[in-house]
């Protein structure tokens, strides 16, 4: 079994920070990519980014980009995505995810999930 885990969401103001943490526990395996998403009311699932194993390779949403900021511990099992500039519109229910290709922006690339954390930004 393999679990996902992520923290770290709540509320900020436009133009405040947050900074989410994934961790992934369970089965043990290595050179597996991590990736976040975003989903609101009534909408799919929306690719935000993906980071490979080694953490050397990011991948970003164009409207994420410059803003957010992917990075990964492997030895700790542990992802992060930092949120900065955030805007009324990035408010969403933010996924972890674990899969295999961190160039890949579609979740059926992604095998395993969090229960996500949500995120609410005020103007």
């Amino acid at each position: 079994q393999v679990q996902v885990a992520e923290s770290g969401g709540g509320s900020a103001q436009a133009g405040g920070s947050l900074r989410l943490t994934c961790v992934k526990s369970g089965r043990t395996f290595i050179n597996y990519a991590m990736g976040w998403f975003s989903q609101v009311p009534g909408k799919e699932r929306e690719f935000v980014a993906a980071i490979s194993w080694s953490g050397d390779s990011t991948t970003y949403a164009d409207y994420v980009k410059d803003r957010f900021t992917i990075s990964r511990d492997p030895a700790k099992n542990t992802g992060y995505l930092q949120l900065d500039s955030l805007q009324p519109e990035d408010t969403a229910v933010y996924y972890c995810a674990v899969g295999w290709d961190h160039r890949s922006t579609s979740p059926r690339s992604y095998n395993y999930w969090g229960q996500g954390t949500q995120v609410t930004v005020s103007s």
